[in-house]
């Protein structure tokens, strides 16, 4: 079966089809290894590579989507507003927060979508958190704008270090949010971190976890993070940067393949990838 992309005029089509993450870290990424498990598994003629970019190179990885050369990319920090500004044209999710973390070349044009919107509401209710809780959103960048609109309509709270960006964060995603000083806690909120915090181990706030009731923690990095931790020890609906991963991944296969994947083939490759680095 071949991926359902369509070459535009004047685009050399390619054998196999090229993917790729882009982002500064990126090495990291368990990306690959995901959408090269669902390509296997559905006799997709493709593969998913590492495309470290610095901030200054993202029109590097426009052009080579434009020339043929990538077929579409999965974008992380800091490029999801460079990918926004990048693209001909893109879905509601992306044109409200402002950040694209999906791009597909479709017949020449650039297509961008935001398939974190529905990664955080799939890894908010695989791990059970409260539907009704409050939600404290940690951060006010792309994930942060995804979280945010993610969950409006609930009872809606951001936080970030400058407390301008969480301004400009609820302003820019027309959501009913209220913003309040980093490091304050909301009681019995489902905490949402869209920061990098955590990533190496970082701690997030004390008094913001102490009087969560749920987490989300989009962070990931070698391990689980101090703030999943302490959730899981205290008996408290968690969902790690994993989680959310497969998620949104689940969307983003959708797009590049036209195939709805089953989401335990991209959590046995994480495992597998994970044991084979140890």
């Amino acid at each position: 079966m071949g991926c359902c992309r369509e070459d535009g005029a004047g685009v050399k089509p390619v054998e196999k089809l090229r993917f790729a993450v882009v982002g500064d870290p990126v090495l990291h990424s368990m990306s690959p290894a995901i959408h090269n498990a669902g390509f296997a598994a559905y006799d997709v003629d493709a593969i998913f590579e590492h495309l470290p970019t610095a901030t200054d190179e993202f029109e590097t990885v426009v052009a080579m989507l434009r020339n043929g050369e990538l077929a579409g990319v999965s974008v992380t920090m800091p490029h999801k507003e460079h990918a926004f500004s990048a693209v001909d044209e893109m879905d509601e999710f992306a044109r409200r927060s402002h950040a694209v973390n999906t791009i597909m070349v479709v017949e020449g044009r650039l297509v961008g979508y935001n398939t974190d919107v529905a990664g955080v509401r799939q890894a908010c209710a695989q791990a059970g958190v409260s539907e009704t809780a409050p939600v404290l959103i940690l951060g006010a960048g792309g994930a942060a704008a995804a979280a945010v609109i993610a969950m409006d309509g609930r009872s809606l709270f951001v936080s970030a270090r400058k407390a301008t960006a969480a301004h400009t964060l609820a302003d820019r995603t027309a959501a009913d949010a209220l913003v309040v000083a980093w490091g304050d806690g909301i009681a019995g909120a489902v905490v949402i971190n869209a920061t990098p915090v955590g990533m190496a181990g970082e701690e997030l706030p004390d008094n913001v976890l102490a009087v969560g009731s749920g987490l989300l923690d989009m962070a990931y990095g070698q391990g689980e993070t101090p703030a999943c931790a302490m959730y899981r020890d205290r008996g408290l609906p968690c969902a790690d940067g994993l989680d959310m991963l497969i998620a949104q991944a689940v969307s983003a296969f959708e797009r590049f393949t036209g195939i709805t994947p089953d989401p335990n083939i991209f959590r046995t490759a994480i495992s597998r990838s994970t044991r084979d680095s140890d």
